[in-house]
């Protein structure tokens, strides 16, 4: 497998910890093979979706081609942002191996978990495009989006995540979190890949959250070790 991480490195570090802890191996030799490229210097999704910042798509591209060149037979990314993109490169046909969609992944764990429906928080990139939305819509499914003040803060804490400051962003999501609950208590998904590190820090509930990174974990872990 081939994962193009550093989108950021606390969350791949994150998703290769679960990969370790969920795979159904007894030794080494068990667990998948792994090519981890993390191209820290793909431009920031979010920035260039709000028209501030330079274009990622160039980046990504260039690093799936390279994990496919390093000999990468299955693909994932661990950046919900950058699946507004890849979904581009799924349409043009120049994604040259099988990628382990991380918003097709967490809808499903959603519908497993919560039926009834769930709390979107994400970046601002994520929320603007709306993947979330209409992968969701496709299969019938209800996301609870919250307002825009909610969102700025949101991304906030996505931002203290990067910059290692994860107590202080696991505090303010637990603020967060619990403002969204008294509007509808039903579960809240992590739909950028820092938030599953803050809702940790938070001491929320583990049955109340839903992870991207860990649906994006169990989708790679599936394919891996599914029947030849």
């Amino acid at each position: 497998m081939g994962v193009l991480g550093g989108m950021g490195p606390a969350a791949t570090a994150e998703f290769q910890r679960l990969l370790a802890v969920k795979a159904p191996a007894d030794c080494d030799q068990e667990h998948p093979r792994m090519i981890v490229y993390s191209h820290t210097i793909t431009p920031d999704r979010t920035t260039f979706l709000l028209g501030k910042g330079p274009d990622p798509e160039p980046y990504l591209l260039d690093g799936l081609r390279t994990l496919v060149g390093w000999g990468a037979d299955l693909l994932a990314v661990t950046c919900n942002t950058a699946h507004f993109f890849l979904d581009k490169f799924l349409e043009q046909g120049l994604i040259e191996r099988p990628l382990v969609h991380i918003v097709d992944e967490t809808v499903r764990a959603c519908r497993e978990r919560s039926p009834q429906g769930a709390w979107l928080t994400a970046t601002l990139g994520t929320m603007n495009t709306g993947i979330y939305q209409r992968h969701a819509e496709a299969c019938g499914y209800r996301f609870c989006i919250p307002d825009t003040a909610m969102r700025e803060r949101i991304h906030a804490v996505t931002d203290l995540v990067k910059a290692g400051k994860q107590q202080e962003a696991g505090a303010r999501y637990r603020v967060i979190v619990e403002e969204l609950w008294q509007q509808e208590r039903i579960p809240v998904v992590q739909a950028c890949t820092e938030l599953p590190v803050a809702y940790q820090q938070a001491g929320l509930p583990p049955e109340m959250g839903i992870s991207s990174l860990e649906a994006l974990a169990d989708g790679c872990l599936r394919e891996l070790y599914k029947p030849l």
